[in-house]
């Protein structure tokens, strides 16, 4: 389930980055880089969440067992 979530996550994140290119383009400034800092949120979400810490695994390994 961790794992559809996170799959998810990044996908999401891959499509708010090529909606603010589009968004840029049409000359909505202001929205696209709003999408950019979500985007770079959500990417920054799923690196906590696979970065393993000191003698531990990753929060993501572990979620479900």
């Amino acid at each position: 389930m961790s794992d559809t979530i996170l799959s998810v996550l990044v996908l999401a994140a891959i499509a708010m980055v090529i909606g603010a290119i589009a968004w840029w383009r049409r000359g909505m400034r202001k929205q696209a880089a709003l999408m950019l800092v979500l985007a770079a949120v959500m990417v920054a979400n799923v690196a906590i969440w696979l970065a393993p810490v000191d003698g531990a695994h990753a929060p993501a390994s572990g979620a479900l067992r």
